[in-house]
């Protein structure tokens, strides 16, 4: 935003007292320049792209003080006595927290004001917020429906499967036969266990979160359909799956989140509640905003819209909007945002890492960036204190690197030529540039020196290697004062950590560093889930679904080797007690039908209180997980004392996995144990946005997992060279971004791949950028392909981007010579 444009908002800002006016200058003052340009915000739309560590929660914590200071103002000179307020969402209940405290301390500690006149929300809380005031217009009766869990969702989507294909048989056969299918009864029965437990139940789940997030209905979705010509009518088939979902749903009285937001958005439909809505807000200040959906989008724009009886003729048709009915509204408004809208909205679109499996596309925000942009209403927050220098200006390479290959290798990107049909594929990143703070900045050691060289670049033998180079490096850094600093391990897979914490925890238990496994809990909380799928095979064998479920946990336990899952239930006695005459059975199955066998032996032989500490210790879990397991197995116990039997067991433990209350209460904020000082936490790269450690190790940065490959399960290649679900996700998303026809299989097979790529490079971004003091990141000569086999190691290639860095900083570039000196 130009600064004569910010200078005239300055001046023309609604008088205040002098005494306040001092402390506002003083909040003012305190804060960086794009921080400043939220803080004069005095109505209409505002866009902030803020880069890493730029101090978003900071600067709008501030910036929401200030305008709650002034609104006090023109409530007293106004001498109404009703104020309205100012509504703060944000993406997770953490962040709502910190960033209420924050506004708080700045009304209480700065401008002596009472510590109201504000609300924060998640977005789902907004949106329930506003669907249970009135609930004769949301259709929600909240003490009448209940909010879907996961698991019940998939149990839902599961039924929803099945009553698809027993009423479409002919498309479902049209998918069995897929392609060269000569009819062999084996494998037709494995063609159906992939159907019905993997492609279906994938299709569903990604096209009913991206529909109903987006407000589209299964009749628009059926009406799409008919434009395409693809041999399997894709999204019909995901039209059929949805409605399956929805009438279930309806039947049953659950809503999801989707949910909220559409009955929300159904009360905002009628004028008198909209109205009342309207009133009690005078702005919304929206964070991360680039991880909002379309209709939570449409949501906060309403509610921030001042223009009258004419504003909702901007959202669509004016068709009834339902929990159970969505129609279509337009989900991102093309037009200019106009002055009445009193919404800013702050993010980071080069952050956006939820695009793959949620609904938040980082074109909507920079769709927002770029309409504020032509009213001058933008702003960047491109100064960030958090890191050292050579870390921001690795991170800035690797921006800039990746967008200039990606314009190489993708020439008709919208950024070189015009767009063309189907060339929605916007480079990865938006040109936005990390700098370092002016001198006198507020933060204390803003851009602090680099311990060391800052970043560095190592290059192990193998995966062995890395853990003994980056133990080494740990132990050095911890050493002098252990307490003094934080560190993470940031890896692209749980897999991964969980391979980690075993080869580190000897180290670090010598060198009494604490080490913290993050997806160790996540692990835990599976624990009921795992006990019943085992439990429910030993019930039913004969189950191919049961049988399938157990062998998944198993593979998941690495206790059998991963194969074709399918193959394997789709006969389950022949799996299990295969006759003389059948064919010999490879050694992988040999072991797997062996360990099922001794569970059916165990069933038989053991007590009934016995057998959950028993799966337990087949499933070879570990002191946290055993501990877990027989807290699990004793409230069963006495739950069933009465009766005690398999079905109550397994009716037991089917109520506490739906019910997801077996997990205790977490009583301490979860960022502050990821980044206590003096431990090593090791952490996903998508758990660690958000936070930052002193020194950040990236291991394992190969091609296969960053950017990936975008390939097609051996089991589902029947189908043809493209998974069902990427291809419809791929459909819907032309379709929402204005596309005039909606690409066929191979054109939305190459979106997909692209939209994967794109955020796969943004996560290694904000991992990069989690790091103030030292950034090491390995890339080692033999690794697995897969995880699932962390021994069968093989030459791998390192990601691009780690080659790019080696060239661009040799200085950073750590030999076998200099580790030896």
């Amino acid at each position: 935003m130009p600064q004569e444009h910010l200078d005239s908002e300055v001046l023309q800002r609604s008088p205040v007292s002098s005494v306040r006016a001092e402390a506002i200058a003083r909040i003012r003052n305190s804060l960086r320049p794009g921080q400043q340009q939220m803080a004069d915000w005095q109505s209409g739309p505002l866009a902030i792209s803020a880069v890493p560590g730029a101090g978003k929660s900071t600067g709008m914590a501030a910036a929401a003080a200030i305008a709650i200071a002034r609104q006090y103002e023109r409530s007293a000179e106004s001498g109404s006595s009703l104020r309205r307020q100012l509504v703060v969402v944000t993406f997770t209940r953490s962040a709502a927290a910190n960033i209420k405290a924050k506004i708080r301390k700045y009304l209480r500690d700065d401008l002596s004001l009472p510590q109201t006149g504000f609300f924060v929300y998640t977005l789902h809380g907004l949106a329930l917020n506003i669907a249970s005031r009135h609930p004769d217009l949301s259709g929600l009766q909240l003490e009448y429906v209940t909010l879907i869990t996961p698991t019940q969702s998939h149990r839902f989507i599961r039924t929803a499967v099945e009553q698809w294909i027993a009423n479409n048989p002919e498309r479902y056969l049209r998918l069995l036969e897929g392609h060269q299918f000569d009819g062999e009864e084996t494998e037709r029965l494995r063609r159906q266990s992939v159907l019905r437990t993997e492609v279906l139940p994938e299709l569903a789940n990604t096209v009913i979160h991206e529909a109903k997030s987006s407000g589209i209905s299964q009749e628009l979705l059926q009406e799409w359909s008919q434009q395409t010509t693809d041999e399997y009518a894709i999204l019909s088939v995901a039209a059929g799956l949805y409605e399956q979902y929805q009438n279930l749903m309806r039947s049953r009285d659950f809503i999801d989140y989707d949910d909220m937001i559409l009955a929300a958005l159904q009360v905002l439909k009628n004028d008198s509640a909209r109205h009342i809505e309207q009133s009690q807000v005078f702005a919304v200040f929206e964070d991360e905003a680039q991880d909002s959906s379309p209709l939570q989008t449409q949501l906060l724009e309403i509610l921030a819209s001042n223009g009258g009886d004419g504003e909702m003729e901007r959202w669509g048709d004016g068709e009834r909007i339902s929990p159970y009915h969505p129609t279509t509204p337009s989900p991102q408004p093309s037009h200019t945002p106009h002055s009445a809208l009193n919404l800013v909205r702050v993010g980071d679109p080069n952050q956006a890492i939820n695009s793959t499996f949620t609904p938040a596309d980082p074109i909507y925000f920079r769709q927002f960036c770029e309409q504020c942009d032509r009213i001058q209403r933008l702003a960047t927050m491109d100064r960030a204190g958090r890191s050292t220098r050579i870390i921001i200006e690795a991170a800035n390479f690797t921006l800039q690197w990746i967008n200039n290959q990606w314009s190489a290798t993708n020439p008709q990107s919208p950024i070189t030529s015009p767009q063309s049909p189907f060339d929605n594929r916007q480079v990865p990143f938006r040109l936005q540039t990390i700098r370092p703070v002016d001198a006198g900045d507020p933060q204390t050691n803003a851009n602090p020196a680099p311990v060391g060289r800052g970043l560095e670049l190592y290059t192990p033998r193998d995966i062995h290697h890395t853990v003994e180079l980056l133990s080494q490096r740990a132990i050095e850094l911890f050493g002098e004062d252990p307490t003094k600093n934080s560190a993470a391990i940031l890896v692209r897979e749980n897999r991964q950590g969980r391979w980690l914490a075993e080869a580190l925890a000897p180290v670090c238990k010598e060198h009494n560093i604490t080490l913290y496994d993050v997806g160790e809990r996540d692990r835990r909380s599976h624990v009921p889930q795992e006990i019943l799928a085992l439990l429910q095979f030993c019930d039913r064998p004969h189950s191919p679904d049961y049988l399938k479920a157990a062998l998944e946990a198993l593979v998941q336990r690495q206790l059998i080797p991963t194969q074709d899952l399918n193959a394997l239930a789709s006969l389950p006695e022949e799996f299990l007690y295969p006759s003389p005459l059948a064919a010999s059975q490879p050694e992988p199955v040999q072991k797997a039908a062996h360990l099922c066998r001794s569970l059916l032996r165990a069933r038989l032989e053991l007590p009934l209180y016995q057998l959950i500490s028993f799966l337990a210790l087949t499933l070879n879990y570990d002191q946290a997980e055993l501990a877990t397991a027989d807290k699990l197995a004793e409230r069963v116990n006495q739950q069933i004392a009465s009766n005690s039997s398999m079905r109550s067991m397994l009716s037991a433990l089917s109520e506490i996995v739906s019910s997801e209350r077996f997990e205790p209460v977490e009583t301490e904020d979860s960022e502050e144990r990821y980044t206590r000082r003096g431990q090593l936490t090791i952490i996903t790269m998508h758990k660690a946005k958000g936070l930052d450690w002193d020194y950040v190790f990236i291991p394992f940065l190969h091609e296969n997992l960053i950017p990936g490959r975008f390939w097609v399960p051996p089991q589902s290649q029947f189908l043809g060279d493209f998974t069902l679900s990427e291809v419809a996700r791929a459909q819907i998303r032309a379709a929402l971004h204005g596309e005039s026809t909606i690409p066929d299989v191979k054109q939305a097979w190459e979106l997909a791949k692209q939209l994967k790529i794109s955020e796969e490079y943004r996560l290694l971004y904000v991992a990069m950028t989690r790091a103030k003091l030292l950034l090491w990141m390995s890339a080692a000569q033999k690794a697995p392909f897969t995880w699932s086999k962390p021994e069968n190691l093989q030459e791998q290639a390192p990601c691009p981007v780690f080659g790019a860095l080696k060239r661009q900083f040799p200085q950073c570039v750590v030999t076998s010579a200099m580790i030896a000196k």
